[in-house]
């Protein structure tokens, strides 16, 4: 199989690769960093934590805290957290392509990007099939499972700030294929075409974190794990108490409906 990357060393230096990956990784650090400062995430976690820990009716042993984490690690890597099974899958898909891909990529770059290397083809497929099970889950949620698209209605190409992730996400691996066979078939300037738009929509993809639901990421476990605490260690929150219900309701709906 062609390692793209490598022949992609033919038109610009070698380091041009190396040097976006490490900005993107830049990106995303700060780009959270920004997100945890603005939005006050961090601050509102400790806090609630604080409160948690605080109110415990019992404290947790280093083995109970050990097992609610394994816990919380386990729901997220089978996405428990979604109790629709399509949208399960399309994020499964997406999640375990996105590492494949990720790993493939950071070791086509920095271990196989001169043409002499002789990248393995298992690596450069697993690049390839982790792109595909990305695209693949990205656009199954996004044309049939999106809440708004499979039971409002709207448009499947409705477009809101919130959709700033999967949308990058899933254009980003897309072009990438489309540049990696396109450069392997010969075709020069479509290759070169998708390779632009790879490189542009990935900017997209790891420069919009504070605006984006991929810091959303990093919070998802620490929020689970908080809550698990909670329900083990015997705190509860204190709601408001539910409201009465009027003796005369039957005959007050009933009254209502007579006008």
């Amino acid at each position: 199989m062609v390692n793209h990357f490598a022949e992609l060393s033919t038109l610009i230096p070698y380091n041009f690769m190396e040097t976006f990956v490490f900005v993107m990784i830049f990106l995303v650090v700060g780009g959270t960093l920004f997100d945890v400062a603005h939005k006050k995430n961090g601050k509102y976690f400790f806090g609630n934590w604080k409160k948690i820990k605080q109110n415990a009716v019992r404290e947790l042993d280093v083995s109970e805290v050990a097992s609610i984490a394994i816990k919380t690690a386990g729901e997220g890597l089978a996405a428990a957290e979604f109790k629709h099974v399509p949208r399960q899958l399309a994020h499964l898909l997406s999640m375990y392509g996105f590492i494949l891909y990720l790993i493939a990529t950071i070791m086509l770059v920095f271990g196989y990007q001169r043409p002499e290397s002789g990248a393995p083809d298992l690596l450069i497929g697993a690049w390839y099939l982790g792109a595909v099970m990305v695209s693949a889950g990205g656009y199954w949620f996004w044309f049939f499972i999106r809440v708004d698209v499979a039971a409002e209605g709207n448009s499947p190409f409705r477009f809101v700030q919130a959709d700033l992730f999967v949308v990058s996400l899933t254009l980003s691996t897309t072009f990438g294929v489309l540049w990696g066979l396109f450069q392997t078939i010969g075709a020069d300037v479509l290759g070169l075409v998708f390779l632009v738009a790879y490189l542009v929509v990935s900017i997209v993809l790891f420069g919009s974190v504070p605006w984006s639901k991929l810091a959303h990421m990093f919070f998802k476990p620490a929020a689970a794990f908080a809550r698990h605490y909670e329900q083990a260690n015997g705190y509860r929150r204190k709601l408001p108490s539910p409201a009465d219900k009027p003796a005369n309701l039957g005959t007050s709906v009933a009254h209502h409906r007579n006008y």
